[in-house]
């Protein structure tokens, strides 16, 4: 674990340095570097694997003024210059898969691979509506409501029912989170960050090879903005998990772990080759 200087602030990674190609990982709105960890074994078997923090998240430096999703994609560029990294497996959900999509058309030159769970290419005025209640509740400092609020509608209904005891858990630890104001003002920012993110008009310039996965019941990002994603790349390719919530790595791990092997493994050889 190390932490990165980007304009004064401080930017938590992790890295497991071993000598394998290196794939990144990015989080989810909610996620922190903490919450890859029943991947970092499976996944660090086969790659050198990267986990950081955006800012307003995890061990990373919170902010006092508003942004967009740029000021991540650029904290990223820093980061892998840095760390001088020229080729590299990109990987995001959610939050994450706009900032690697915005990343993927800024700073092309060391993207080996791109894959994109749970993504949008543009904030959509619906979506924008759900941040703005997102962020209504957590202004109001009440963490039980947040929850109520969020979490449900990350998990498909079936994922939900069979993990009762498993959700009760962690709604005991997340409610805690979600009372902290310090928290509550990071989400609300994260949150208006992706308001603006719209790349779908420049998709075609995405040249790597792309993966896009969707999941089947997702509420939050239908299927139909993945599809919309694959159809404007020009070497995607699109996987759909059946029965299957926003949260796609927590309801099909070994899925999730298989998708990315199989993926970016198949195409760095096709890239070797």
């Amino acid at each position: 674990m190390a932490f990165f200087d980007y304009q004064g602030k401080a930017i938590f990674y992790e890295r497991e340095n071993n000598d394998k190609p290196v794939l990144v990982l990015l989080n989810g709105i909610m996620m922190s570097t903490r919450s890859w960890q029943p991947f970092v074994g499976p996944l660090s078997e086969h790659f050198d694997l990267i986990r950081v923090d955006f800012f307003d998240q995890g061990q990373s430096a919170k902010l006092d003024y508003a942004y967009t999703q740029k000021l991540q994609v650029d904290m990223l560029a820093a980061l892998f210059e840095h760390l001088n990294l020229k080729a590299l497996h990109l990987v995001g959900i959610s939050y994450g898969a706009s900032v690697a999509l915005q990343y993927a058309l800024a700073y092309p030159d060391c993207l080996l691979t791109l894959a994109v769970f749970n993504g949008v290419a543009q904030t959509s005025p619906w979506l924008k509506t759900v941040g703005d209640g997102w962020n209504a509740v957590a202004r109001t400092r009440d963490g039980e409501a947040f929850y109520n609020i969020t979490i449900p509608y990350i998990y498909s209904h079936s994922f939900y029912q069979r993990s009762l005891a498993w959700m009760e858990e962690r709604k005991k630890v997340l409610v805690e989170i979600f009372s902290d104001p310090a928290f509550c003002d990071a989400m609300i920012r994260l949150t208006e960050s992706a308001q603006t993110h719209d790349v779908l008009d420049r998709l075609s310039h995405i040249s790597v090879p792309t993966l896009v996965v969707a999941s089947q019941n997702d509420v939050l990002t239908p299927p139909f903005e993945q599809q919309k994603i694959a159809d404007n790349l020009p070497h995607a390719t699109l996987e759909v998990y059946p029965d299957t919530g926003h949260a796609s790595m927590y309801e099909q791990p070994e899925k999730f772990v298989q998708s990315i092997l199989g993926f970016c493994t198949y195409s760095h050889q096709k890239i070797s080759i």
